[in-house]
């Protein structure tokens, strides 16, 4: 009798040890969300039990604490979005000085904005970008109109779609969209025909949609590494708009012709690299117009380099090459012809960052 009491009461005590097991699971799932698995196991020696003793014992042994998944199940997130922006500025004040010179500050900033989706076979990438700077200049001997002018201005839309046919490979469709903010002029001088003096003449070289690019093109996108991809688009239509009349020829439309339409082919080539502090991006796009001299390829390509100093001191080289047969520019002895556009801007300034920005992988 004594025998099975003490079986009896091995097994009640097994049991009560389980539950409390059981509730301090619960609690720990509650406190924090791990992963937690556990098997307890005793080692008693059954030679000195009876037959009786030893069934209790195997059906106490086989009482062990359930596995438990305390892991949180959140939600999948297909949208990433984030914002980078960076402003630099620079001033120069000159009192006395011999040498000569003028004073004046610079400012230039960037936001560069980012919402992406990805899903099973599908991506959504934006991207935009918005970058303004000027010059002020406080030469006494320049005209209060001329002493500003601007250093950089764009506005830039980025959209791509794809649809992954093979690994690497996907059906992509891309959108593009390009402009500038505010306008910029050239000055010269011409002699009035009546009273014999100069004359400042103000010509507008651009306006916010003078010029404005739109681009759609559908193709297959090619990405063999992470921070490398290829976009061939042979079915691609451009839009030229020049809202302002007196602009329209410059950039190769006719005096009535406010949107002129291109049809062709485009390939784009993208860069993304990262190497500890330094990361670089290359954007070069290459288009031939089907309808008007496919040979005359048009040339677009951006580069952006950074070298973080500090988390937020960032040095950063921006340059942006153009050649585009349809823009004709003037020499020193005013003959217009197309020419190579290219821009340079250097500058160390303040970086910030928000949400889950993409950076270069």
């Amino acid at each position: 009798m004594r025998k099975w009491i003490f079986s009896a009461a091995v097994l009640s005590a097994a049991v009560w040890l389980s539950a409390a097991d059981a509730g301090a699971s619960d609690r720990k799932k509650d406190r924090a969300d791990i992963e937690y698995k556990e098997i307890k196991t005793v080692e008693i020696d059954t030679s000195a039990m009876d037959p009786a003793q030893k069934v209790c014992f195997d059906i106490v042994s086989s009482i062990d604490e359930a596995a438990v998944d305390t892991a949180s199940k959140e939600e999948p997130k297909y949208w990433t979005n984030g914002i980078l922006t960076q402003v630099g500025f620079s001033q120069v004040s000159l009192t006395n000085w011999a040498e000569g010179g003028s004073a004046n500050i610079s400012l230039n900033g960037l936001i560069d904005a980012n919402a992406n989706y990805a899903k099973d076979k599908m991506i959504f990438e934006n991207r935009l970008k918005v970058s303004y700077g000027f010059v002020q200049s406080f030469d006494k001997g320049t005209p209060l109109n001329q002493q500003f002018s601007k250093s950089d201005d764009r506005i830039q839309l980025d959209s791509k779609w794809g649809w992954m046919l093979k690994d690497k490979f996907y059906f992509s469709a891309l959108f593009n969209f390009r402009t500038q903010m505010s306008p910029a002029y050239s000055y010269s001088t011409e002699t009035d025909a009546v009273t014999g003096e100069e004359v400042t003449i103000r010509t507008a070289q651009s306006r916010f949609l003078a010029p404005g690019y739109v681009s759609l093109g559908l193709g297959v996108n090619y990405r063999p590494f992470n921070f490398l991809s290829f976009n061939l688009s042979p079915a691609t239509g451009n839009l030229v708009i020049v809202t302002d009349p007196n602009l329209r020829e410059t950039y190769g439309n006719g005096l009535d012709q406010a949107v002129r339409a291109e049809f062709g082919a485009q390939l784009k080539m993208d860069i993304n690299y990262a190497y500890k502090i330094f990361k670089i991006s290359s954007a070069l796009t290459l288009f031939s117009n089907y309808l008007d001299h496919p040979e005359h390829v048009q040339v677009y390509w951006d580069v952006d380099a950074s070298l973080a100093l500090t988390k937020i001191l960032t040095l950063t080289l921006r340059t942006n090459l153009i050649y585009d047969e349809n823009i004709k520019i003037a020499d020193a002895s005013g003959v217009e012809a197309p020419r190579v556009q290219f821009k340079e801007i250097v500058s160390l300034g303040l970086t910030w960052t928000f949400g889950q920005y993409v950076k270069p992988e």
